[in-house]
């Protein structure tokens, strides 16, 4: 099992990003784990996405790309993952962690588990997630979602492919989250290797996308009205 908390909401700072590519990366090659199962610690969000702090922390081009390929690595990191990854959502999920979400091979979740993409709020944009959720909802889903940073409901997660199962209640979707990690791991590792491989076909050149994206968002993060956004938001807090 992989948990991830932080106090703030199940955000991602770099050193939590970077735990969990290891983590990921380290329970693939182990022979004995049929499947991986991730979740929060924390009741509420699943995860509120990136840490403003250091968001507000970032000086230059290349600080601000550092950052952003946390998120890249995670994400190269999960879909390299021989073993399927099965991700129990509680609560809200926002920007980085719907990230999280897409590059899970099954997800199941409450009524309460909206989502949003917010980074176009603070002058950003989903650029380094971009590629692993508009592969899971499509293109036109992907953009509406970027562009009107706005909240979508379970429900809507679920028919546009982000979502497997949705349950009422937290003690049904554990229920359900228990029986579905046992039955991964009574399967084939082989059976299910390979499905996995089939599902993140086509995804070779993502190291040099998701650099590329990690640059331009390092890139916007420094300008004067995104920086203005992300300190209206941490005096807020």
């Amino acid at each position: 099992m992989v948990t991830f908390g932080h106090p703030k909401g199940n955000s991602l700072p770099g050193v939590l990003l970077r735990e969990l590519a290891a983590a990921f990366t380290d329970l693939g090659s182990r022979p004995h784990v049929k499947v991986i199962s991730l979740r929060s610690v924390h009741d509420g969000p699943f995860c509120a996405g990136a840490s403003f702090d250091e968001l507000a922390a970032i000086r230059t081009e290349a600080e601000g790309k550092e950052f952003f390929l946390g998120f890249a690595h995670v994400i190269l990191a999960m879909i390299r993952c021989p073993k399927p990854i099965v991700t129990r959502v509680q609560g809200k999920v926002v920007g980085g962690g719907v990230g999280l979400v897409a590059a899970s091979d099954y997800v199941l979740a409450t009524e309460h588990s909206g989502v949003r993409l917010s980074e176009l709020a603070v002058g950003i944009g989903p650029f380094v997630v971009g590629p692993v959720v508009e592969r899971k909802v499509g293109p036109g889903a992907f953009g509406a979602m970027a562009l009107d940073a706005d909240w979508r409901s379970a429900r809507w997660a679920l028919d546009a492919g982000l979502y497997s199962q949705v349950h009422d209640t937290v003690p049904a979707l554990n229920s359900a989250y228990e029986g579905f990690v046992a039955h991964l791991a009574a399967a084939s590792s082989d059976a299910t290797a390979e499905i996995k491989r089939v599902l993140w076909s086509g995804t070779g050149d993502w190291d040099d996308l998701l650099d590329a994206r990690a640059a331009l968002s390092g890139r916007l993060v420094l300008s004067p009205q995104t920086r203005a956004a992300i300190a209206a938001f941490k005096s807020g807090e």
